[in-house]
């Protein structure tokens, strides 16, 4: 290893320990204006809006979005533009962040005037305790005095890491305080991986008239034809009240090939105790549940026991699960 490199690695651990170590400070300085915060963003009727300048301003349109996508509705303003009428998207149901390392941002005057002029709460996150926003905000989140990780203690470094951090507590924290849950988050994340994540078997299953079903008195003749018109290499068998208490496979049909499989009826060929699942397990659970017990697909549901759905490990294949 070359000289150059491990002094690369050197200054590399040196921001990563500096920036860490503020952390573990802003996590220790937290009381009651965090909680001040928490309680009047939760009045909010409106929307968040976050507004910052230059670094700061990268910082809230990134604490916006975690709040957009957790269940608390967010945009980020400009708060140059909003001195040439994008003001107007701040109504008084609202509230707003201000992000600020100085507190002295002279492009967040007219915001801050704005919100004092018509009562808005304005949450400040500034390193400036006596600073005009600190002064000015309904709420200020004063950030520890800690040195920024650059040598000449100019560049935003260590300010900035822990506004982002600090736009996490306050969205993780509103998040669980309104019980935000993996499915509200999946409505907000229907792209992607995450998506896929956490889609749920009723997202994926075939329901309604596609589900495969017979009497356990039908002959298997009956039984081959209704899984053959479904095309999900399987049977349900269902009593008279509709309750799931078997299944007919493509591999139960092996295990009895034999001359007299069509003269028997699909209670004398079904499996008796079926793997189910209930219609709001996750998809990739499901997919887990399948790879284990060797088998392609699985009946959901209900609380009574009634089918309402079949998954096939195609559908989790299509879906992207694999």
């Amino acid at each position: 290893m070359t000289a150059a490199v491990t002094d690369s690695i050197t200054i590399a651990r040196r921001v990563l320990t500096t920036e860490a170590q503020a952390l573990g400070v802003l996590a220790e300085s937290l009381g009651h204006p965090f909680d001040a915060a928490i309680e009047a963003l939760e009045r909010v009727s409106g929307r968040v809006v976050v507004t910052g300048m230059g670094k700061s301003g990268h910082v809230a349109r990134k604490i916006s979005a975690t709040l957009a996508s957790t269940g608390c509705p967010s945009f980020f303003v400009h708060p140059a533009e909003a001195s040439h009428g994008d003001l107007g998207m701040v109504t008084r149901d609202d509230a707003v962040v201000a992000l600020s390392n100085s507190g002295e941002t002279p492009e967040l005057g007219d915001i801050i005037a704005y919100c004092r002029r018509f009562d808005i709460p304005l949450i400040g996150i500034t390193s400036g305790a006596a600073s005009t926003l600190a002064a000015a905000a309904t709420v200020a989140l004063v950030l520890p005095n800690h040195p920024e990780a650059c040598p000449n203690r100019l560049a935003p470094t260590t300010s900035t890491t822990m506004m982002l951090a600090l736009g996490d507590a306050l969205a993780v924290t509103l998040l669980e305080r309104k019980g935000f849950t993996a499915a509200d988050f999946r409505l907000f994340h229907p792209g992607g991986q995450l998506g896929r994540r956490l889609l749920r078997v009723s997202d994926l299953m075939h329901g309604g008239a596609d589900l495969p079903l017979a009497p356990p008195a039908a002959p298997m003749t009956e039984v081959l034809l209704v899984m053959t018109k479904k095309s999900l290499g399987c049977a349900g068998i269902v009593d008279p009240d509709g309750r799931l208490i078997g299944i007919i496979t493509d591999g139960d049909l092996r295990r009895h090939m034999r001359g007299d499989l069509l003269s028997l009826s699909a209670a004398e060929v079904m499996n008796a105790t079926p793997k189910t699942v209930p219609p709001t397990l996750l998809a990739a659970e499901a997919l887990g549940i399948m790879n284990a017990k060797t088998i392609t697909s699985l009946f959901a549901v209900n609380e009574t026991g009634h089918p309402v759905g079949v998954l096939h490990v195609h559908d989790c294949l299509r879906a992207g699960l694999a």
